[in-house]
């Protein structure tokens, strides 16, 4: 199945940190989600292809989790977008901070929140066309 216009197949991967100062390629996030003319997340795609919307955490030493992005209600701005693993648990797994304001291209940085309540930061990689 071929997937709508505007989908694209974004890879995150952990920012400097204390424990990585050089980053880290084998932690981060492979993102499939639509994005609009600016490259921003867009909720209206979203809406009719939830589906599609897939997460992929990796992080070494550690099992790869497959999740869905989410878009809530409430946060800041009114919404939040979050990865979420299990929908049958009543919570959601990892929460980005502010993905909606985000413009994803190569070089920009974003937060997400773990499941354990700790933010990391990560680069944006790449951008690629979903065909």
């Amino acid at each position: 199945m071929a997937m709508p216009d505007g989908f694209k197949r974004i890879t995150l991967h952990l920012a400097r940190s204390r424990e990585f100062p050089q980053g880290s390629a084998r932690h981060g996030y492979e993102i499939v989600a639509p994005l609009d003319a600016e490259n921003h997340l867009d909720v209206d795609v979203w809406r009719k292809h939830r589906e599609a919307c897939r997460v992929r955490r990796f992080w070494a030493g550690e099992r790869t989790e497959l999740g869905h992005l989410v878009h809530r209600a409430g946060g800041m701005g009114g919404s939040t977008w979050v990865f979420d693993y299990d929908a049958a648990a009543g919570d959601d797994d990892e929460a980005g901070f502010r993905l909606g304001d985000h413009v994803w291209v190569p070089g920009e940085y974003v937060s997400i929140r773990d499941d354990e309540g700790e933010m990391h930061t990560f680069r944006v990689v790449t951008v690629e066309d979903v065909g």
